[in-house]
């Protein structure tokens, strides 16, 4: 078992881990437990835990705007869902964040989003159309 002190915002938690070998199942009891402590996380608690503070994971980058690689113009389903309400057609001109369709999805309408001022040249998608993640839902150009 190693020990470890994380702190998520302004809050410290201990926390023990159990090293798996190679080769071994899953565990029969939890690998892990935490608990609050009201401790500062440079007090070491025992000798056996480092005062070192663990590396913050890197943050995950923004996800991009629901388009396709540049120049390609498409604006394509960020998650799988039923195309209910289409908001533009052929020819109209968008700005960027203008509403251009609801998508919904686990039964929660999800507005899909123009990612750039354009004029949508062809809205590949129909009302209560069943689309998969990556589907191109319109096309525009810039």
């Amino acid at each position: 078992m190693r020990r470890f002190r994380v702190r998520i915002d302004d809050e410290v938690f201990e926390v023990e881990v159990e090293e798996l070998g190679q080769g071994q199942g899953a565990p029969r009891e939890p690998v892990a437990r935490a608990a609050q402590t009201p401790q500062s996380i440079a007090a070491p608690q025992s000798p056996a835990v480092s005062a070192k503070p663990a590396a913050a994971p890197a943050p995950k980058p923004a996800p991009k705007p629901a388009a396709a690689p540049s120049g390609a113009g498409a604006v394509t389903a960020p998650i799988p869902g039923v195309v209910t309400e289409i908001k533009v057609a052929a020819g109209d001109s968008v700005k960027k964040g203008d509403l251009l369709m609801y998508l919904e999805a686990m039964k929660m309408q999800n507005e899909i989003l123009a990612p750039y001022d354009a004029t949508v040249t062809e809205v590949v998608v129909s009302q209560g159309a069943s689309v998969q993640t990556g589907d191109v839902l319109v096309r525009l150009d810039g």
